[in-house]
Order: structure tokens, then C-alpha cells, then sequence
């Protein structure tokens, strides 16, 4: 038990800010990675050897989380302030800082929304969870040139629509 409890804090946090990419929900986000780590410790007799572990709680936080939304159809749009917590002496500092991390966030929002979903999902996984190709094949369930292709062609929107 004490190293399934190791097992769980050392790819909780990374599960976590993956699962940010996909829902701002964070309770859910919380109960589906719970349920994955539960189904992983019920099932470990049943699942036999799991040869990449870190891509394996990937694919199934990715496949829960969408089995969850679209069981409760569900649509995540929270707000930009309780993305943001508050925790500064200096208010006016504070303020100045909140807006501009609002402007930033919703500049960065409205440009991955101009992306398709997989191109989104592999973006992410690629510069923000610095995963590698071959990973990201294996999550998306995609080959190495599609990823490459979809990632290129994602970039090059990105870069139109900034410029």
C-alpha cells in the first residue's frame, strides 16, 4: 500500500495539470484521477504488465474524463477569476498583476479554442507536459507522422493568428 501511495503522489500533480487541458472542472478532474488510481490498485491482477505506466494514467484520465462529460454533458467555462486566487498584501500590485493575467489567459484561451481538439491535445502534451512523439502517439492513438503533421499544422495557425 505504501508504494501505491508513493505511486499516486509522484503522478497526482502532472495528472492533474494534464487534466486542466481537457476540463477546468477540477472537481471532476479530481474524482476521475481518484477513480483511475482506485480502478488501477481494484484491477492490478487483471491488467498485467503495463509497460509505460505515465502514458497509461494519460489514456485513461483522457478516456474518463470524456466518458464523464459526455455522460453529464457537461460544458467547463469558468470563470477567469476563480482561475486566478488572490494572495498578496499589495492590492493595487494585485490588481494590475489579475489583469493582466486575465488578458493573458483569455488571449491564450481564444487561441487554442481557434485549434482543433487534437490539435489542442497535442500541443499541450508536447510543450506543456513536455511529453515526448512517441507518447503522444501512444495517448492519441495516432502514428508518429500524423502527430508530427497535426502539431505542424496547429503551430502554423498559431502563428497566423498572433501575427
Amino acid at each position: 500500500m505504501a508504494a501505491f501511495s508513493q505511486l499516486y503522489d509522484l503522478h497526482v500533480r502532472i495528472l492533474f495539470n494534464y487534466g486542466l487541458k481537457l476540463t477546468l472542472d477540477k472537481e471532476l478532474l479530481k474524482d476521475c484521477i481518484h477513480d483511475i488510481f482506485v480502478k488501477l490498485y481494484v484491477k492490478k491482477d487483471e491488467l498485467g504488465t503495463i509497460d509505460n505506466l505515465k502514458s497509461y494514467l494519460f489514456i485513461s484520465l483522457k478516456n474518463k474524463l470524456c466518458d464523464e462529460l459526455r455522460r453529464r454533458m457537461y460544458m467547463s467555462d469558468t470563470a477567469v477569476e476563480e482561475v486566478n486566487a488572490i494572495s498578496s498584501m499589495d492590492v493595487e500590485e494585485d490588481y494590475v498583476e489579475e489583469e493582466q493575467q486575465k488578458n493573458d489567459f483569455s488571449l491564450v484561451k481564444h487561441l487554442l479554442g481557434q485549434l482543433s481538439p487534437r490539435q489542442r491535445e497535442a500541443l499541450t502534451l508536447y510543450y506543456i507536459e513536455e511529453r515526448k512523439y512517441e507518447d503522444i502517439c501512444e495517448i492519441m492513438d495516432m502514428n508518429y507522422q500524423s502527430v508530427r503533421n497535426l502539431m505542424h499544422r496547429g503551430l502554423t495557425k498559431l502563428r497566423a493568428l498572433v501575427s
